[in-house]
Protein backbone atom coordinates (compact mmCIF):
# COMPACT_ATOMS: atom_id res chain seq x y z
CA UNK A 1 0.00 0.00 0.00
CA UNK A 2 1.22 3.41 -0.97
CA UNK A 3 1.45 6.00 1.91
CA UNK A 4 -1.17 8.38 0.09
CA UNK A 5 -3.46 5.52 0.58
CA UNK A 6 -3.22 6.04 3.86
CA UNK A 7 -2.61 9.36 4.75
CA UNK A 8 -5.58 11.87 4.33
CA UNK A 9 -3.25 14.70 4.27
CA UNK A 10 0.29 15.06 2.92
CA UNK A 11 2.24 18.24 2.42
CA UNK A 12 5.24 20.22 2.69
CA UNK A 13 6.16 24.09 3.35
CA UNK A 14 8.33 26.94 4.61
CA UNK A 15 9.40 26.59 8.10
CA UNK A 16 11.61 29.86 8.00
CA UNK A 17 13.36 30.68 4.95
CA UNK A 18 15.98 27.87 5.59
CA UNK A 19 13.93 24.57 6.33
CA UNK A 20 10.98 22.61 5.10
CA UNK A 21 8.82 20.90 6.83
CA UNK A 22 6.28 17.64 6.20
CA UNK A 23 3.03 16.48 7.23
CA UNK A 24 1.49 13.46 7.08
CA UNK A 25 -1.92 13.79 8.42
CA UNK A 26 -4.08 10.47 9.35
CA UNK A 27 -7.58 9.70 9.78
CA UNK A 28 -7.18 6.77 11.92
CA UNK A 29 -4.78 5.34 14.27
CA UNK A 30 -4.08 2.24 12.68
CA UNK A 31 -2.92 3.65 9.71
CA UNK A 32 -0.79 6.25 11.82
CA UNK A 33 0.64 3.39 13.81
CA UNK A 34 1.23 1.05 10.63
CA UNK A 35 3.33 3.85 9.48
CA UNK A 36 5.22 4.38 12.75
CA UNK A 37 5.61 0.89 12.83
CA UNK A 38 7.12 0.84 9.10
CA UNK A 39 10.31 3.36 9.89
CA UNK A 40 9.52 4.63 6.42
CA UNK A 41 9.75 8.07 7.44
CA UNK A 42 12.88 7.71 10.03
CA UNK A 43 15.65 10.51 9.90
CA UNK A 44 17.56 7.85 7.56
CA UNK A 45 14.65 6.49 5.38
CA UNK A 46 13.97 10.19 4.65
CA UNK A 47 16.98 11.34 3.87
CA UNK A 48 17.54 8.22 1.66
CA UNK A 49 14.13 9.01 -0.17
CA UNK A 50 15.01 12.93 -0.56
CA UNK A 51 18.68 12.04 -1.35
CA UNK A 52 19.83 14.62 1.39
CA UNK A 53 22.36 13.83 4.50
CA UNK A 54 20.99 12.04 7.38
CA UNK A 55 22.66 15.76 9.20
CA UNK A 56 20.25 17.45 7.11
CA UNK A 57 17.15 16.29 8.26
CA UNK A 58 16.27 18.27 11.61
CA UNK A 59 13.38 16.62 13.33
CA UNK A 60 11.11 13.52 12.89
CA UNK A 61 7.91 13.99 14.76
CA UNK A 62 5.27 11.15 15.64
CA UNK A 63 2.59 13.40 17.06
CA UNK A 64 -0.26 10.76 17.98
CA UNK A 65 -2.50 13.10 19.79
CA UNK A 66 -2.87 14.67 16.25
CA UNK A 67 -2.22 11.17 14.11
CA UNK A 68 0.64 13.10 12.57
CA UNK A 69 3.98 12.72 11.67
CA UNK A 70 6.31 15.91 10.78
CA UNK A 71 9.29 15.92 9.23
CA UNK A 72 11.48 19.07 9.12
CA UNK A 73 14.90 19.40 6.89
CA UNK A 74 17.60 22.39 5.91
CA UNK A 75 16.60 23.56 2.65
CA UNK A 76 19.29 22.87 -0.43
CA UNK A 77 18.69 26.62 -1.02
CA UNK A 78 17.22 29.30 0.57
CA UNK A 79 13.68 30.77 -0.01
CA UNK A 80 13.37 32.44 -3.08
CA UNK A 81 17.18 32.59 -3.49
CA UNK A 82 18.84 32.39 -7.03
CA UNK A 83 18.39 29.07 -8.69
CA UNK A 84 15.34 27.58 -6.08
CA UNK A 85 12.77 26.78 -7.83
CA UNK A 86 9.67 26.49 -5.52
CA UNK A 87 9.88 29.56 -2.84
CA UNK A 88 6.91 28.16 -0.72
CA UNK A 89 7.88 24.68 -0.74
CA UNK A 90 4.69 23.64 -1.19
CA UNK A 91 5.76 21.11 -4.47
CA UNK A 92 8.42 19.27 -2.12
CA UNK A 93 6.02 16.06 -0.88
CA UNK A 94 5.94 14.61 -4.41
CA UNK A 95 8.14 11.67 -3.28
CA UNK A 96 6.22 10.86 -0.04
CA UNK A 97 3.12 10.21 -2.61
CA UNK A 98 4.05 6.88 -3.84
CA UNK A 99 6.26 5.60 -0.93
CA UNK A 100 5.52 2.21 -0.81
CA UNK A 101 4.34 0.92 3.50
CA UNK A 102 5.27 -2.60 4.24
CA UNK A 103 2.23 -4.82 5.59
Amino acid sequence: MKLSDLATVIRSKNAGPFELTFDVLFANRDDFERVVRSKILSVAAFADLFRISVSDVIAVVEFEPALAIKVTIKRTRSSGAFGETDVYGAQQHAPLLSLEIPD
